[in-house]
């Protein structure tokens, strides 16, 4: 009789570490989907600003162009063709400015990609695991079943004696 009870509170134990384990588990699991969402919106919100740079690159390189064209039309006079020299400058700079920016940008948005990879497939991973952990409880409240069935069995042939 003392064996079936400890191994009742055996199997009682187990199962609740078994329920632990899985609570454990899925709030791992909750946290990668989490940090998962925030990537997409960080990949997100670089893909916007992508988008905003190239069109400040092709609005600064229509503004180089246009800079350079009046520069050719205006080499009359020396202050105007000083002035839009400087322009030009500076729309240089900008130019060169946004692309480091799209380039630094890019670069950002592969690392992220990465990350998110690695993140999804760590969710996999958790999700494997879960299932596992999910299986062996259900095996483990299968046995404590099985076991208490008996108990009861073993208590009803006890009492008939």
């Amino acid at each position: 009789m003392e064996k079936i009870k400890e191994k009742m509170n055996s199997l009682r134990a187990e199962a609740d570490s078994a329920v632990t384990r899985a609570e454990t588990a899925e709030t791992k699991i909750k946290q990668i989907e989490h940090q998962l969402l925030e990537k997409d919106q960080t990949i997100t919100s670089l893909n916007v600003q992508i988008a905003r740079l190239e069109g400040e690159v092709q609005s600064t390189e229509e503004k180089l162009i246009l800079a350079k064209s009046a520069q050719e039309d205006g080499e009359h006079s020396k202050t105007t063709n000083d002035s839009l020299a400087r322009k030009i400058v500076l729309l240089e700079e900008e130019l060169d400015a946004a692309e480091k920016n799209v380039k630094e940008t890019t670069e950002k948005l592969r690392q992220v990609d990465v990350k998110a990879e690695h993140f999804e497939r760590q969710v996999q991973r958790a999700e494997q695991e879960r299932d596992q952990w999910e299986q062996k409880y259900e095996d483990m409240l299968a046995k404590y079943k099985s076991s208490q069935a008996e108990l009861d069995q073993l208590m009803k042939e006890m009492n008939l004696i």
